[in-house]
């Protein structure tokens, strides 16, 4: 068996609105938010040169918001000022390498498919049945960003499966 040492801490999603942003992962999933939002900036206190360091000289300011799930897992939120942030065109490039989605857990994903459309989200696909006993969903946060809803954990849903072998 595998010795895990390194547990999920948290995932960066870049929004142009970081009220809305807070509003809609607060609203929608029930985040809790622990600090901010704040303002950075490329500048010389240790924060500011972190950043540069992190984001390169094109960096001069941003906005962050810290949440957190409810198992404790972290979303950072970034609103970038400068440059300023923009919505992609194509939100699903999922054919290029990187990261093209995170998922969350939901206990009734008809009622998160209403809330995510209340508060300015879309639901991309209809409520798919993957295994007999398992469903998922796939929706976007209101500045595009993919997520996938699944009605129970990680583990649950691929575990185990006869139909991967």
């Amino acid at each position: 068996m595998a010795n895990y040492r390194y547990p999920f801490n948290h995932v960066g999603v870049s929004v142009t609105d970081i009220e809305k942003g807070v509003e809609f992962y607060r609203n929608v999933f029930g985040f809790r938010l622990i600090m901010g939002p704040a303002d950075i900036k490329a500048d010389d206190t240790v924060i500011g040169k972190l950043c540069i360091d992190i984001f390169g000289e094109k960096m001069k300011h941003f906005r962050i918001a810290h949440m957190t799930t409810a198992d404790g897992i972290g979303i950072e939120l970034f609103e970038f000022k400068i440059p300023k942030a923009v919505r992609r065109e194509e939100n699903f490039e999922y054919w290029k390498t990187g990261i093209f989605h995170m998922a969350f857990t939901s206990s009734d994903l008809e009622e998160s498919a209403k809330m995510i459309e209340k508060h300015g989200g879309k639901v991309r696909t209809k409520v798919w049945e993957a295994f007999p006993d398992r469903r998922l969903l796939y929706c976007e946060d209101p500045f595009g960003n993919i997520f996938e809803l699944y009605d129970c954990t990680y583990s649950e849903m691929y575990a185990n499966r006869e139909e991967y072998r």
